[in-house]
């Protein structure tokens, strides 16, 4: 076990955590974010992704060393229930999630195009969300809302 140090949904937190234990462990278990889900354990399906400086990435196969001094966000750190943040209301009007399993992930994905890249093409947008597995086949609407949350960002 050793102190490892990030910033987590914008704070400072330091944890007593085995360098080689996979991150999304120590956010459910040992820190109580519970947003990114565990889907495949193999880092395939999308359903546990962060922002890891700005990029998607796994949690499920990612070691607690590889995020230190680093800014992690999990979907939590996107928007409250009284500031949503567009995305988050997008999906919303566009009723763009069924079960919910896979949202989180997709969420964070669509965040990280959208910081990179905020007015993306539907191809653009596609193309980000396809490492996302969506069994209750909302795709299409999960698209419209990530480009009308783009369309929401450009104008304010």
């Amino acid at each position: 076990m050793s102190i490892l140090q990030f910033r987590l949904n914008g704070d400072a937190i330091a944890v007593d955590a085995d360098p080689d234990q996979m991150l999304l462990d120590v956010l459910r278990g040992r820190l109580g974010i519970t947003g990114a889900h565990f889907g495949c354990g193999a880092g395939e399906c999308g359903a546990c992704h962060v922002m890891v400086d700005d990029r998607a990435m796994t949690s499920c196969d990612m070691p607690m060393w590889s995020v230190a001094d680093k800014d992690v966000v999990t979907v939590e750190g996107l928007g409250t229930a009284e500031r949503p943040h567009p995305l988050q209301r997008a999906f919303i009007s566009e009723q763009a999630m069924q079960c919910g399993y896979c949202a989180s992930g997709i969420l964070i994905t669509a965040a990280a195009l959208l910081r990179r890249n905020p007015s993306p093409t539907e191809a653009e947008v596609r193309e980000a969300l396809d490492r996302n597995f969506c069994r209750c086949g909302s795709h299409n609407r999960m698209v419209r809302a990530v480009l009308r949350a783009a369309s929401e960002m450009a104008a304010s």
